[in-house]
């Protein structure tokens, strides 16, 4: 005769598949946490890089007031730009710099304040942007042009010929005929600052034949 064998009852579960659900859960939140961390970073920059593109844009609205002031304004010239001029934000002598060759004058108020007018700077409507631009002839002293204290551009001067010599020569209407003149170099140093206390730096130089 058979004996009667009650069923077997499973043990009971103690949560252990629920401690690793939890776990599961909390590493995906911490993947979708770091992922939403990158992309906000990854807008950040997009939005810089878009500010920086646009401020480049609008530094250029200081060389079209460089250049029409140069050709057709008060420094339009060579006897006008032999003075500084602080209405126009014109240096006759090489301005101070610091280390990244960014002239003082733009990084401090009361710098500019000694070279040129706050009324100048170029303020788009409704952008938020402010442009501000410096001129200086890249001389180390005033008064006229002197190879030996300016910076110049064009050839230099044939072997045995002086600096003066040839600039005597360029002033004869017989000599140097055909020659490239030799000319002063102009710098021109612009700031433009943009939404979320965006700045950017920009300069160029160039040489003016009037």
């Amino acid at each position: 005769m058979k004996r009667f064998q009650a069923p077997k009852i499973p043990a009971r579960q103690r949560g252990v598949v629920l401690i690793f659900a939890l776990i599961a859960l909390v590493l995906l939140l911490v993947g979708a946490v770091a992922m939403m961390r990158s992309m906000n970073v990854s807008l950040t920059n997009a939005g810089n890089i878009g500010f920086k593109r646009d401020l480049t844009n609008q530094g250029e609205l200081a060389m079209n007031e460089v250049v029409t002031v140069l050709s057709t304004g008060a420094l339009s010239s060579e006897a006008a730009r032999l003075a500084a001029n602080q209405a126009e934000n014109y240096s006759e002598v090489i301005l101070a710099t610091n280390a990244q060759g960014v002239p003082l004058a733009l990084l401090s108020d009361d710098a500019f304040s000694a070279v040129g007018v706050a009324t100048k700077d170029i303020k788009p409507a409704d952008t938020g942007v402010e442009v501000r631009y410096v001129i200086d002839r890249l001389c180390s002293d005033t008064g006229a042009v002197d190879p030996s204290r300016c910076s110049m551009a064009g050839p230099p001067p044939p072997s045995g010929v002086s600096w003066s010599e040839r600039l005597r020569a360029e002033d004869s209407s017989s000599a140097g005929a055909g020659a490239v003149p030799l000319q002063v170099v102009y710098r021109v140093s612009i700031r433009v600052n943009g939404p979320r206390g965006t700045q950017s730096f920009f300069q160029s130089t160039f040489t003016n034949s009037n």
